[in-house]
């Protein structure tokens, strides 16, 4: 098995050199072996991983369902049941962004129709920001992160 260096494995799975050591230091990716002299040495195994992580943080995973996910992975036989439920709630956790999303967008739409212009102390937008009874909905709640 090829092994290469840290900065090999970074390029090789798009992740930087500082993730690598704290994916490391959280157990999500194994320690790796070390050269006489000290240096990590990674396998391709690391390389999958890594860009299993990233690909799952690119599509909104949290660590904690990726953390889930490698677990499951290491079981292939395993009924999917659980990777289904995982990505489920993120589908879940995805949609209601989307609607927290559009009831925020058309709340600005809204308020940037009703300014007219004029003086910062008569600004529609400034008197909406102040009193969220001028609004015309609760559902533009914060909007969640993934």
């Amino acid at each position: 098995m090829k092994q290469m260096s840290i900065g090999q494995l970074s390029k090789q799975a798009g992740v930087k050199v500082t993730t690598i050591r704290y994916y490391e230091s959280i157990g999500l990716i194994a320690e790796p072996e070390r050269s006489q002299s000290g240096r990590r040495l990674y396998g391709e195994e690391a390389v999958q991983t890594l860009s299993f992580v990233r690909h799952g943080r690119d599509l909104g995973f949290s660590m904690n369902a990726i953390e889930r996910l490698l677990t499951l992975q290491q079981v292939p036989d395993q009924n999917c049941e659980s990777v289904n439920n995982i990505a489920r709630e993120q589908l879940g956790a995805v949609q209601k962004r989307l609607r927290q999303l559009h009831a925020l967008e058309e709340e600005l739409q809204r308020t940037i129709r009703a300014c007219k212009g004029g003086s910062v102390s008569d600004c529609r937008i400034i008197s909406t920001l102040n009193d969220h009874g001028e609004c015309l909905s609760d559902r533009h709640e914060r909007v969640s992160p993934l």
